[in-house]
């Protein structure tokens, strides 16, 4: 059976391979601002996913984030094209994705490095403009 698009999915593909993460939408400025924040632990294969309405310069930071985490920034068609490994815990350092970002997922640090993830990888999701999610993962 072909993978289907959900609200609470992203695929990511690659020349790696490929995953599924089970996500929170963060796509408002009061959920985006909240983040992951307060949260003492996340499962394995879950993350969130943040939605801006257009592509442009995105930084995060982990203040009040008590789990470490990868964060994949992505551009308008969800291509990854940077990712911070690691990010520490509670730290207020700005980590700058990119000019021209309009996704970005956050999984469990480590993770990306253990599964391969690199630049390049697309994230697919129904949010995400461009292909049709469900095309795109039929193939």
């Amino acid at each position: 059976m072909a993978a289907q698009c959900r609200e609470d999915q992203v695929h990511l593909r690659g020349d790696w391979g490929a995953a599924r993460f089970t996500v929170e939408v963060a796509d408002d400025r009061a959920e985006r601002n909240q983040g992951l924040m307060f949260r003492k632990s996340m499962a394995r294969s879950a993350g969130m996913l943040f939605v801006y309405p257009t592509a442009k310069p995105v930084s995060f930071w982990m203040k009040n984030t008590y789990i470490p985490l990868d964060i994949l920034f992505a551009d308008e068609t969800g291509e990854i094209s940077r990712i911070h490994e690691m990010a520490e815990p509670l730290n207020t350092g700005q980590i700058f994705g990119g000019n021209r970002i309009q996704y970005v997922l956050e999984i469990n640090g480590g993770l990306a490095k253990a599964m391969g993830i690199v630049p390049g990888t697309r994230i697919f999701h129904p949010a995400i403009q461009g292909d049709s999610c469900d095309q795109a993962l039929s193939n």
